[in-house]
């Protein structure tokens, strides 16, 4: 299953990957139209400073979610065909379990449009053709969405390369 990695040293926090992902939660899936919704959109990626840069943060989809576990009501389950953490509104009735269970802090209380609280967490942008939107937003290529094995073999050659290029130039 294809993940989201983050490469925190290019992060400049500028938030693009935020907005794109609540345009692309919004009814409207435009930047204007968005702002003027009833209830506008909210992003399901944080961007949290850290030391002089940021680390966008988002669900982590884990493979034992202990927010699933957590969550009384099945509101949130593991989709059997893409492996991913999904959440099915109509079943939440907002006891926030999930928010406590989360030990990455990525799922947030949402008010919903019938005043009944739900959550808010990354989806993956299911539904929406391509990458997620965090992903193609990011104006740095800070935030990627691979195979594991991809992206491991892609950092161990970018290593090879920083370490073979330093070793010539002395």
């Amino acid at each position: 299953m294809k993940t989201l990695f983050v490469d925190h040293s290019i992060c400049l926090s500028c938030e693009s990957c935020a907005l794109a992902c609540a345009v692309a939660h919004s009814q409207s899936k435009t930047l204007y139209g968005a702002i003027a919704e009833e209830f506008p959109p909210r992003a399901r990626v944080h961007v949290e400073a850290v030391g002089g840069g940021g680390f966008p943060l988002q669900c982590r989809h884990c493979d034992d979610p202990q927010c699933v576990k957590a969550c009384v009501a099945k509101a949130l389950y593991v989709d059997a065909v893409s492996g991913t953490v999904q959440h099915d509104d109509s079943r939440c009735i907002g006891c926030t379990m999930c928010i406590l269970a989360c030990p990455f802090g990525a799922i947030e209380e949402q008010p919903a449009a019938d005043n009944n609280c739900a959550i808010s967490k990354c989806d993956l942008c299911q539904g929406l053709d391509g990458e997620p939107a965090c992903v193609s937003a990011c104006p740095t290529a800070a935030i990627s969405f691979k195979e594991p094995d991809t992206y491991s073999k892609n950092k161990r050659q970018a290593y090879l390369v920083e370490l073979t290029s330093v070793g010539s130039a002395q």
